[in-house]
């Protein structure tokens, strides 16, 4: 690594890092001028008003610094980088801009989703598309799709993610932990392990990682700021991110495989119930972790941290398409037998709420009679 590629990545990062906590103070203030505050008693269980406009603080932070990184003197080995860049801004701005709607007039989900597509068609027309996979049995790249077939997974993975990192925002720097250790593993898969490296590509993570890191300071637990509408623009950045440079789905797929099979249970779950799988409960992990009464708040999150890291940092030592799929196949069977565990949890919980309902009740008509 050179001195140049060192102040490229310290400037990136820098930069980035100090207008996402510049711009803080100015986001809370706004939240509150504008009335874009969270509710007391909402599903969070907050029990004063928190200011939901911090996902601004992440957008400037990240789109100034990836524009500044287009004028520093690094090697760039894609001619559609520029095209892919201004893709990746727009379809950025598109979706950050539905979030803020979201969060002033609190649209249907019909609203959203349709903001999700056309940002996503957005980055596509720029050519942020998924152009082949790594098959995990042979370890060569599949055979170039029709168009069709590409447009078609991008957007299904793009939005996919958006949607997963939506559902995933439910406790204090949550989110934004993963986002950092997401775009960490993207940053050092794209500067240090791709021969030759794609210095140019990772400054995008890295300026992401900044960003969210200035986010977290002000939303680790006690939060002081939320992120609201703007978890869908995180997760367009992450999807997107794992697409441009390489196509690492495979790095996202174990960082964020445990939000991934939350969204899987509770659409599932809410669908059986006759419910809408897009209506927030607290039936994420999460939040069943927290109501179960047996991790503390910070506990839950930096074990969250702690697993995504661990299965996302394994695409980094792995070198075998083959390993990295049963590693994911492992992490699926570990997840599953965790979510059993803590529904078995909440039924002893709910057991034993019911039982003591019970019997208060019999004492009480008792006592009347």
């Amino acid at each position: 690594m050179t001195l140049l590629e060192i102040g490229a990545f310290a400037t990136v990062f820098l930069l980035s890092l100090i207008i996402s906590v510049a711009v803080m103070p100015l986001a809370i203030h706004l939240s509150h001028k504008w009335g874009i505050v969270s509710q007391p008693g909402g599903r969070r269980h907050e029990t004063t008003p928190v200011p939901k406009l911090g996902g601004l603080a992440i957008f400037l932070g990240f789109t100034v610094a990836v524009i500044a990184a287009q004028f520093l003197p690094v090697e760039r080995f894609d001619s559609l980088e520029i095209i892919r860049l201004l893709g990746l801004l727009l379809g950025g701005a598109m979706i950050f801009l539905v979030g803020l709607l979201d969060d002033l007039y609190e649209l249907s989900y019909f609203w959203l989703f349709l903001g999700q597509i056309v940002a996503s068609a957005i980055a596509i027309a720029f050519q942020v598309i998924i152009e082949y996979f790594n098959n995990p049995l042979t370890g060569s790249q599949t055979e170039a799709w029709p168009y069709l077939v590409t447009v078609a997974l991008t957007m299904f993975w793009l939005v996919l993610m958006m949607n997963t990192v939506n559902f995933l925002d439910g406790l204090d720097g949550l989110t934004s932990g993963i986002a950092i250790i997401a775009g960490l593993l993207l940053f050092i898969n794209s500067a240090f392990r791709l021969v030759p490296a794609q210095t140019s590509v990772s400054l995008l993570p890295l300026a992401m990682v900044g960003a969210c890191l200035g986010f977290l300071i002000f939303n680790f637990y006690p939060s002081r700021v939320y992120l609201g509408g703007s978890a869908v623009y995180l997760g367009y950045l992450i999807g997107a991110l794992s697409i441009i440079g390489g196509a690492k789905m495979a790095t996202i797929l174990l960082v964020m495989g445990l939000p991934l099979m939350d969204l899987t249970w509770q659409a599932f779950s809410r669908l059986a119930r006759g419910r809408n799988p897009f209506q927030g409960d607290r039936g994420h992990l999460h939040f069943r972790l927290l109501d179960s009464k047996r991790m503390s708040h910070r506990q839950i999150v930096l074990s969250y941290y702690a697993f995504c890291a661990f299965f996302g940092g394994l695409t980094l030592v792995l070198e075998s398409q083959l390993y990295k799929f049963i590693a994911f196949g492992v992490m699926l069977v570990l997840i599953s037998i965790g979510f059993y565990i803590v529904a078995r949890w909440r039924g002893n919980q709910n057991g034993s709420s019911g039982t003591a309902s019970s019997s208060s009740t019999s004492s009480s008509s008792s006592s009347i009679s």
